[in-house]
């Protein structure tokens, strides 16, 4: 059966020219927009906008469709306001991308006093800058900027990447490499080590040992985990080493659960930014969420 809803969600993407602007305007998900368009395409039998490069363009059967809608729509538009004008505003909902521990550090306890929806948005950086651009989400916090002129970048802070072991490490060998700083012999002493890492921060990984040691890690991780903080809870109870940003670690370093074992020489560092769309409809939510997230920030 036809619904009266594609017809409201066609005339969103006639008048944005742009699935994921559309959704804004109606407090939808991007792909809702594209299971209306699909819906009423199929229903009549025409396809009604052209899709290029972020752009949906109305064919000839499409102008003469919204021409059609354009008065009825407007009059059920306006007898809606009339008779629902003292109900409930709906509130806005924010997708926002970020690491996992971010949120769980930053954001978890405060959800139940934002005054809009969220959604969160789990992924490595690359992922959540791309979806970013395609308009899926409308906030991320990323150490990495891409090249795209609708996106804009706000520094926050700045992480700095150290390596840690288990309270039950013995380190006394490494330590006195260090204070002699005998790098490839540094090198060779702690690829025979108990190794920890997650599937995400093998980059973290990677830039510590560039900056370190001007070669890549040839060392093969012992345990694969989901979360720094799963880490974290292994190494307060034995032996190892990780690679972390210090801002994940602070907690258990103050009370030594775990030990900084070295901070590196050059220190490596990457300056976290809010990422967001020059465009959009939310900026003062986005606004309340950067300053929630920067007050937070320990």
């Amino acid at each position: 059966m036809l619904n009266l809803e594609w017809f409201r969600t066609f005339k969103a993407i006639y008048e944005t020219g742009n699935l994921s602007t559309a959704a804004q305007a109606l407090f939808i998900s991007q792909p809702g927009v594209s299971v209306h368009l699909n819906s009423l395409e199929a229903y009549t039998g025409y396809r009604l906008f052209e899709r290029v490069t972020k752009k949906m363009v109305p064919t000839e059967r499409g102008i003469m469709l919204y021409n059609c809608i354009l008065d009825p729509i407007n009059k059920l538009q306006e007898a809606e306001e009339s008779f629902h004008r003292n109900s409930r505003v709906e509130k806005p909902t924010i997708s926002v991308g970020m690491g996992f521990e971010v949120f769980k550090y930053t954001l978890e306890e405060h959800l139940a006093q934002l005054p809009f929806n969220l959604v969160l948005r789990f992924g490595d950086y690359r992922q959540i800058l791309q979806e970013l651009d395609t308009g899926k989400l409308d906030l991320i916090l990323t150490p990495m900027k891409g090249s795209q002129t609708n996106l804009e970048y706000t520094p926050f802070t700045t992480e700095r990447i150290i390596l840690i072991c288990g309270n039950d490490t013995d380190t006394k060998q490494f330590d006195s490499l260090v204070l002699t700083n005998e790098r490839p012999a540094i090198r060779e002493w702690l690829k025979e080590q108990i190794w920890y890492t997650t599937a995400a921060d093998m980059e973290y990984l990677q830039h510590f040992w560039m900056a370190n040691f001007d070669c890549l890690p040839d060392l093969k991780p012992n345990y694969v985990v989901p979360y720094f903080s799963s880490i974290l809870r292994c190494l307060s109870k034995g032996k190892g080493f990780a690679v972390i940003p210090d801002f994940l670690a602070k907690k258990e370093l103050a009370l030594k659960s775990v030990k900084l074992a070295w901070e590196g020489s050059p220190h490596v560092e990457n300056t976290l930014h809010f990422g967001k769309r020059k465009k959009t409809a939310y900026s003062n939510e986005i606004r309340q969420l950067e300053q929630l997230l920067t007050m937070n920030w320990f």
